[in-house]
């Protein structure tokens, strides 16, 4: 370890609280320190080069170097570096983002509001749904139904809608009013001999039973990522999407397209509800709004909820919620310009380019005896790691086998996420070559073989 990489660990461990990390362990092992980013690749403190095969969190969409989006919020910093929106301010940068989205959007939206992060965005809508049922007068449809294993967020309510048991335990969430429903993963939560579609059937009717138990009259809206990211990168089944949003209309219960993730590309399509058919009421994004360059958040409401926030704004003076940075100036202005960036070099058949060289290595990869199963769709996929491949026995959670796998291929030189279920993802920037992407499935092909090799030694695999 060199001097300076020992000060920066040393000063790290000392006074840095991480997010999602064990900070008992990481105060044994220090950061992993990156210093610089040059397309898909970013460089630690000692040189050492790794492509990036999750975009960082799943948002550097451009990768991590544009000149383009530095030259853009150096321009704005220069003539009007804050600015707020709050009580009928505005700015040019925020102006013309809005119109863009609105352009832009999977279905008729008609206003947008804007935050710093998906969490603040999805807290937001949720209480945006809140107001609108109040200012209509409906206050006690008020319930809002996620999913197990979403990831919605961290805020309070965020964090709630999330369906994943380390973001409740020991936060005291979730909150009153939040439920969850079945996960859309047909590989683990099928019955047998289900198929796909059947499935879908009674994942629709598990919801029009809870709507219909708690009374249709206090169910407010559904929240919904198009492809689940954090909870596994879990692909919905066949005909799910239409079927849930068949009960959603017939009990008046809005919905919620969470495109954190999914929009911009990622799927494949512009946003992940036009892949799966999706007519949001509400639709939030972040990520790589601006390609993460700044951070920034939309929530795109239509015109029934508009309408309604207004009507609640009018009776009381004002609509009070609202953030010091929404549409800060510089981080709306790198958004514009990444905007059109994907526009000019035309982002959608880039990715129609090299999506399926990922989805092919990931099915290569998941003939591999360590994988259970390998998914994805456009620029996102997983591989999920299992004990034993033919009764798809899961490893003990407790001996972190996703995390071993994570450390062997940061040694062949990529930077991999590891979710839950043992399962490791896949986003790498929008703007990946064909060359980079069979490079991650060749190391990632080496680093399960190597994984194979210690499981075999350590009697845990049946490999």
């Amino acid at each position: 370890m060199t001097a300076a990489r020992n000060s920066t660990a040393m000063r790290d461990i000392a006074h840095v609280l991480h997010p999602y990390t064990d900070a008992r362990a990481h105060a044994a092992s220090g950061p992993l320190v990156i210093t610089r980013g040059e397309g898909c690749r970013v460089y630690d403190e000692q040189g050492r080069s790794y492509l990036d095969t999750a975009a960082g969190l799943w948002c550097a969409s451009l990768g991590f170097s544009n000149e383009r989006l530095v030259q853009a919020a150096a321009r704005q910093m220069r003539r009007l570096p804050f600015y707020h929106a709050f009580t009928g301010r505005s700015h040019e940068p925020l102006v013309e983002l809005a119109e863009m989205l609105i352009e832009r959007a999977p279905v008729p939206m008609s206003k947008v509001f804007f935050a710093n992060s998906g969490s603040e965005a999805n807290d937001s809508a949720v209480k945006m749904i809140w107001y609108y049922n109040n200012a209509i007068g409906r206050p006690r449809k008020k319930k809002i139904i996620s999913r197990r294993k979403a990831y919605h967020g961290v805020t309070v309510a965020a964090a709630s809608l999330t369906g994943l048991p380390n973001n409740h335990r020991l936060f005291d969430l979730p909150i009153a009013g939040i439920l969850h429903v079945g996960t859309p993963h047909h590989y683990r939560e099928a019955l047998p001999g289900e198929d796909e579609e059947a499935f879908a059937t009674r994942l629709a009717e598990e919801l029009e039973a809870l709507i219909l138990a708690e009374g249709p009259d206090t169910v407010a809206a559904f929240f919904a990522e198009p492809i689940m990211g954090a909870g596994g990168v879990i692909v919905p089944p066949a005909t799910y999407f239409d079927k849930i949003q068949a009960v959603l209309r017939r009990h008046d219960v809005l919905l919620v397209a969470d495109e954190v993730i999914c929009g911009f590309g990622r799927t494949g399509h512009y946003w992940g509800s036009q892949a799966f058919g999706l007519r949001p009421d509400i639709l939030t994004c972040a990520k790589a709004l601006s390609a993460s360059f700044l951070p920034i958040s939309a929530v795109m409401v239509n015109e029934r909820l508009a309408e309604g926030i207004a009507e609640g704004s009018a009776s009381i003076g004002t609509f009070g919620h609202g953030f010091t940075y929404s549409g800060h100036p510089v981080a709306a202005a790198v958004a514009v310009e990444t905007l059109r960036i994907y526009d000019e070099i035309d982002i959608l058949s880039h990715v129609a380019r090299v999506a399926p060289v990922l989805q092919r290595g990931l099915r290569r990869l998941g003939q591999h005896p360590l994988v259970g199963e390998a998914r994805g769709m456009g620029l996102i996929g997983a591989i999920e790691l299992v004990a034993d491949k033919a009764t798809k026995q899961p490893f003990d959670p407790a001996r972190k086998i996703a995390f071993r796998l994570q450390k062997l291929c940061e040694a062949e030189g990529l930077l991999m996420r590891v979710l839950p279920g043992d399962a490791i993802a896949f986003s790498p920037p929008l703007v990946i070559t064909e060359a980079e992407i069979e490079e991650i499935i060749a190391g990632v092909a080496r680093a399960l073989d190597a994984l194979a090799i210690e499981l075999r030694r350590e009697g845990l695999a049946a490999v």
